[in-house]
């Protein structure tokens, strides 16, 4: 299941490091090739949204393998474009398909025991952990050695072998929900209103991946201008230096089985707010930025793991749609990062993106700390 999710969730991730030789390709600014990169995070955030609630009402091992399959031919329309807004629509076709992961990660919890399930999450997400960070490493090498295209047919290769892997390996699992798909949706909504760390643990996550999504997109720009001047391979090499932070994965997760999980969301909140100061500091220094994509990956994984087993333990019978609701808004936030980021690197460049970004961190400790002022509270009460 780790190593499907990673590979599978990688699809949302190889485009970055190509902007510049898509640029090049269509003639366009890099800046507007770079909006492929946040319609693929939008299109992820609408499949969550729309499919990933499926899993609590048809089975789910059969949706994977619809949606799987639905990512080969995106893949595949992305890989033979022939103008960049068949691009741009196919890069949204990617994201919304490329969902696998969240339907493989509430599976895995329902498989699990409720001692374990942080440890079993956390090594799930490892395995995604490392796909997101090393697929722009092989993105990068891709795309400069055979041509960008080749990476997207490389990839619904890969997709196609999963999904023989699926059929043969992945058990069956049976939906508890029996409404209609109408009530499915409007529970959504529902939780949202009921499950106040529902909706704290989702906005924390909105602004930490926000910030994730700004810097990546906006690295490649940085990285591969002046004084650096580094082509998409050399690029995508910082993707082996963020994935060295996904060990950290399962260490985050079993905080989480002995009831650390809140504390962890703190500290993974300041490590990010560290990192964009170090980024401030190293707009000249390759080593500057590789120690802040380390406390910015550790970070982002202590905020995302930590919460997603918080909301896990809520409702059982309703794990897709908790999952729907928390990787939809999050994912979204990735996305609207990516654009905030173009947006601040267009208004004042790399200083405009690092400030803009710990502006974020600031409200997600700010969240953080109203929400914990708020538990004390209603705990006091509840003693009285």
């Amino acid at each position: 299941m780790a190593v499907c999710t990673g590979l599978i969730v990688a699809n949302l991730y190889y485009c970055q490091p190509l902007i510049v030789l898509i640029a090049n390709e269509f003639k366009i600014p890099e800046e507007s090739a770079g909006t492929i990169t946040y319609l693929t995070q939008a299109g992820y955030a609408i499949g969550l949204f729309f499919m990933v609630p499926l899993g609590d009402k048809i089975e789910r091992k059969r949706q994977i393998l619809m949606t799987t399959f639905a990512t080969v031919i995106a893949l595949l329309i992305a890989a033979t474009a022939k103008s960049f807004l068949v691009l741009q629509i196919a890069s949204l076709l990617i994201g919304i398909t490329s969902i696998v992961p969240q339907l493989i990660l509430p599976l895995a919890a329902s498989l699990s025991a409720p001692e374990q399930r942080g440890k079993v999450v956390g090594t799930i997400m490892s395995g995604l952990l490392v796909g997101i960070l090393l697929s722009r490493t092989l993105s990068g090498f891709i795309g400069q050695v055979l041509g960008w295209r080749s990476m997207f047919y490389i990839a619904a290769g890969i997709c196609l072998l999963i999904f023989f892997v699926i059929q043969s390996k992945f058990p069956q699992n049976k939906p508890q929900f029996q409404g209609t798909y109408g009530q499915l949706i409007q529970s959504l909504f529902t939780l949202i209103k009921t499950q106040p760390v529902l909706r704290e643990a989702t906005a924390i996550n909105v602004f930490s991946f926000a910030q994730f999504g700004a810097f990546w997109t906006t690295m490649v720009l940085l990285l591969s201008g002046k004084p650096f001047d580094f082509n998409s391979a050399t690029i995508g090499l910082f993707g082996i230096v963020g994935a060295s932070g996904a060990l950290a994965a399962p260490l985050v997760g079993k905080l989480g089985d002995k009831g650390n999980s809140r504390i962890a969301v703190g500290y993974g909140i300041l490590l990010v707010l560290i990192s964009f100061l170090i980024f401030y500091f190293s707009i000249e220094s390759v080593i500057g930025i590789a120690i802040g994509i380390v406390f910015i990956d550790i970070g982002i994984q202590g905020v995302h793991i930590s919460n997603q087993t918080r909301v896990y333990s809520l409702l059982p019978e309703a794990r897709n749609r908790l999952n729907t609701v928390f990787m939809s808004l999050t994912f979204l936030g990735t996305a609207g990062g990516s654009a905030y980021g173009l947006l601040l690197w267009k208004m004042g460049g790399w200083p405009a993106v690092t400030i803009g970004c710990m502006v974020l961190s600031l409200l997600s400790l700010t969240i953080y700390g109203l929400t914990y002022k708020s538990k004390s509270k209603r705990q006091k009460a509840q003693i009285d």
